[in-house]
């Protein structure tokens, strides 16, 4: 009865072999590892496998009995003993049910029918003319614990010729019904010492896909140093990634393809949230990772979304792991509980109210958002009413936010001019102020279309504000600065103004720069397109001595913020950051393999960032998403993004030294170590950055210099120039045609490329991300949208501005409701994972990352760096000279300082773009 009870259990594992899925897979007591369409069949051979820790054994290629299900044999000295152990990640917090599986999936592994393993030798067969190999159905896998409570290790013993070489990949195949995430595989027992297979992959199941997976060692070599005998298995791999764009992908997919911006609208839903395709001659685009979703109903040329909580497709590696998830889903739950309660609240006043006076923003902070106990009995959705008694069952203090650095040290810091100059260098947006370079000041925009170009900023009325210097002076010491979003808002300002709650104006601000090291604004102008009924198509404001002038100024002010708000959102965040990395990510998994030097040096700057772009897709920067809906843009919001893409995107300028030089923020200098001296040297995001740039580029320029070192090598990598050229002429498609593209011809053509590519990713994002809710927590610091446009002494609000014009300034600020949102979103998106891994510290999720003993020294060197810049910029943060980072009052400049703790600590720097 015992032995039918077993053969009954076992029963259906010997069914699922047999399925057509695994045809083939079982021949004659050897398993046959079988790829897909295009792909070689390995040609079975003799091979010998230890089953288990005893030593009966048989040769499979003699053997009658099926499945593997006799113990193999082998003859003393015919072979070489060899251990594989594979280390695997398991869930933290696994269901019953998954548990269950478990259980059965080891039961599996111990009697060979849960995963087929094959070594590929470096070595040609001269008889198959393909790598050796030995390949078995391992059993008697003995699971060992790990110092990691949810890391496990399995062993498993071979048995290969004398002659077989070491082996240079491995090909697993997993015979389970589900998928389990191998970390790595260590081989031990070859001459060389162990050897080192990273994976950090997903192994899919072959129900999914009949495919093996190959997994290459930790050997970093270019295309034609490739061994010959895993020669094809480096192409085919390639292959396996790269999608025809064709089908839909399902969520076990490791494709990589390109598709425009066509998911961001919901024409289906409602016509009012339709939205543009971005990628093509009207709206030119960086190109997404491809989905392949059906299209809309309403719009072919648009793809149906997927809302939550369904997911995105991203390729199989790229979704978050399981700490990441969990931290960005707790971060989502505080958005939901600060979202749901305003909703309500605002549902049950049937109002979206403002604020009436700056102690309901303090209380945001100190009390929280509360409701009294018999507000839900007025909702007629028990569903609701349900979540909301949860919500306040927890405690207050979920509802509550924390005090924004901004305003933790001086909470009056905001008001002052010199701080909102301050914030140009070193707050969330230090990237658009640039150098006044001629007056008078320009437009570029058709004079047909949106009148004169010379700007109401006069001579006359810029020298009253510079304390005895002329304009001409001033711009010859530079001295004059300017911010300057005209040209790039005014052909929206009108669409803008039609929103309902929306009111917003085209901005130029001009800053002197004091001979006491103070930067501090002097004048204001604010546009609307030309009408020839109204008076306010170009006013100018300045910060005024007496009280009226004195709110004007602080109007003024407010909406220059918003401007800031939306440009730093939608095209120096989400576009030159998120947008451009995205190809430079499908392009390096579809044209380098992972045994290519390039590979493994970018490979930890592109963790995550698919995974939180396609997020982005879908609740941010989508149709009615939090973007449109608390952001001064509105619907407009990507074409906004697609113009600034079309006008001012450039690779070459992308790199923090050209970058400052275009906006005359430097000076060429080859004295200095990056070429460049700033013009104001306390500009804290230059500073810190340029430390931070330099040493990523002596990083990889030694690596280059390393990999690269034979004449031609760079231009003769088949890899390498095919990626390269698909990024430009299929990641961003439309700018193709550029003259301005990089060559690819030498080292330092590469090293240039590559800085560029990982500062985008690591510092660059880290500057302009982290310091969202410190600086933009605080609403009066930096509104994202204004309602009102400034009242003129004609208007029936002029009269109540000189009444209150406290309540004029609150009331043109976000709702409560918005307030709320934008904190929420803020709050999330500057958080740091527990699972973050950042520059200089574990730049690779293993110490075997690269079997290369000078790349590693070149590491270790380059973490010793970063750790020295950290000293330098703390350093920088205590000396009273530097008063744009120091001072009473003054936080210190700390988004570019490279480590952090988990939360919203406002620095760190991540290698990659991951939230």
């Amino acid at each position: 009865m015992k032995g039918a009870n077993q053969a009954s259990f076992l029963k259906p594992e010997l069914t699922f072999l047999r399925s057509p899925a695994t045809a083939g897979a079982v021949k004659n007591g050897t398993f046959r590892f079988t790829r897909s369409q295009g792909s070689r069949v390995g040609v079975l051979r003799s091979i010998r496998a230890v089953m288990s820790s005893e030593d009966k054994a048989v040769d499979p290629a003699n053997s009658n009995e099926v499945n593997g299900s006799s113990w193999f044999s082998r003859e003393k000295g015919r072979g070489i003993d060899v251990k594989a152990v594979l280390t695997v990640r398991k869930n933290m917090k696994e269901k019953i049910n998954e548990q269950m599986e478990d259980q059965w999936e080891s039961l599996m592994n111990s009697i060979g029918r849960g995963i087929l393993i094959q070594l590929i030798s470096e070595q040609i067969d001269p008889v198959t003319n393909s790598g050796k190999s030995v390949k078995s159905a391992v059993r008697g896998w003995m699971t060992k614990a790990s110092n990691h409570a949810h890391i496990v290790q399995y062993e498993a013993s071979f048995t290969v010729p004398h002659d077989f070489g070491n082996p240079g990949a491995i090909l697993i195949t997993n015979l389970h019904s589900r998928e389990f995430h191998l970390s790595e595989i260590v081989v031990h027992g070859f001459d060389s010492g162990p050897i080192f297979f990273p994976a950090d992959t997903w192994i899919h199941s072959q129900k999914d896909n009949p495919d093996s997976r190959i997994i290459f060692t930790n050997k970093a070599c270019l295309p034609s140093q490739t061994p010959p005998g895993i020669k094809d298995l480096r192409r085919e791999d390639l292959l396996s990634t790269r999608g025809n764009g064709k089908g839909e992908r399902k969520p076990h997919d490791r494709v990589y393809d390109y598709a425009p911006y066509n998911d961001l609208g919901n024409p289906d839903k409602c016509e009012d949230l339709a939205r543009p395709v971005l990628g093509g001659e009207e709206w030119p685009y960086p190109r997404r990772c491809r989905t392949g979703r059906p299209p809309t109903k309403t719009d072919p040329l648009s793809e149906s979304r997927v809302e939550k909580p369904k997911s995105v497709y991203v390729p199989r590696d790229e979704a978050f792991e399981e700490i990441k998830l969990n931290t960005f889903s707790a971060g989502r739950l505080k958005a939901l509980l600060h979202n749901l309660i305003p909703s309500i609240a605002a549902t049950l006043s049937n109002s979206d109210i403002p604020f009436t006076c700056f102690s309901d923003i303090d209380k945001l902070y100190n009390d929280g958002v509360i409701l009294k106990s018999d507000e839900p009995n007025g909702l007629e959705n028990p569903f609701l009413t349900n979540v909301l008694k949860n919500v306040l069952s927890i405690g207050e203090r979920l509802l509550k936010y924390e005090t924004p650095a901004i305003i933790k040290r001086d909470r009056f810091a905001w008001l002052r001019d010199n701080e909102f100059a301050r914030q140009t260098l070193a707050g969330v947006n230090p990237m658009n102020i640039e150098i006044l370079k001629e007056f008078p000041i320009l437009s570029k925009l058709d004079p047909a279309v949106y009148g004169p170009p010379e700007s109401a900023l006069t001579k006359e009325l810029i020298e009253e504000e510079l304390g005895g210097f002329s304009v001409e002076k001033a711009i010859e010491e530079r001295r004059l600065f300017i911010l300057d979003y005209h040209d790039m808002l005014l052909p929206f300002i009108k669409k803008l103004n039609s929103l309902p709650g929306r009111k917003a104006y085209a901005s130029r601000t001009v800053f002197f720069y004091n001979r006491a090291g103070i930067l501090k604004p002097i004048a204001i102008e604010l546009s609307l397109p030309p009408s020839p009924s109204s008076l306010r198509n170009k006013h100018v404001y300045t910060h005024g001595h007496e009280a009226t002038t004195h709110w004007t100024w602080k109007l003024a002010k407010a909406h220059v913020c918003s401007n800031d708000a939306g440009i730093h959102q939608l095209v120096n965040h989400w576009l030159r950051t998120h947008a451009c990395m995205e190809p430079y990510i499908i392009a390096t998994h579809r044209q380098l393999s992972a045994m290519h030097p390039v590979y493994k040096l970018l490979h930890p700057h592109m963790r995550y960032t698919l995974e939180i772009n396609a997020l982005a897709r879908q609740s941010l920067i989508n149709g009615g998403g939090i973007i449109e809906a608390c952001f001064s843009p509105g619907k407009y919001a990507v074409e906004i993004s697609s113009a600034a893409y079309k006008s001012m995107w450039r690779f070459d300028m992308e790199a923090l030294p050209a970058d400052l030089i275009r906006r005359g923020m430097a000076v060429e200098d080859p004295s200095m170590p990056c070429g460049v001296r700033l013009v104001i040297e306390d500009y804290p995001y230059a500073s810190d950055g340029l430390l931070i740039w330099s040493a990523i580029k002596e990083w990889v320029e030694a690596y280059v210099d390393h990999f690269y070192s034979e004449p031609n090598s760079v231009t003769s990598d088949i890899e390498l120039q095919a990626w390269w050229k698909e990024i430009k002429n299929k990641g961003h498609y439309d700018k193709r045609n550029e003259p301005w593209w990089p060559k690819l011809n030498t080292k330092e053509d590469l090293s240039g490329i590559l800085t560029t590519m990982i500062w985008t990713a690591s510092g660059q994002h880290a500057a302009i991300n982290f310091g969202q809710y410190p600086f933009g927590g605080y609403v009066p610091n930096r509104p994202t949208l204004m309602r009102k446009l400034i009242p003129l002494e004609n208007e029936p609000d002029y009269e109540r501005f000189i009444h209150n014009p406290q309540l004029t300034f609150l009331s043109s600020l976000p709702t409560q409701l918005q307030a709320t949102k934008v904190m929420a979103v803020q709050d999330t998106l500057s958080t740091h994972s527990p699972d973050e891994e950042y520059l200089g510290q574990g730049n690779h999720q293993s110490s075997q990352w690269i079997d290369d003993s000078y790349i590693l020294k070149l590491s270790g060197r380059f973490s010793d760096r970063v750790a020295e810049i950290e000293e330098i910029i703390n350093s920088r943060n205590k000396d009273p000279r530097l008063k744009h980072r120091c001072g009473a009052g003054v936080p210190p400049y700390e988004l570019l300082l490279p480590t952090s703790t988990p939360g919203v600590t406002g620095r760190g720097i991540p290698n990659s773009i991951s939230i």
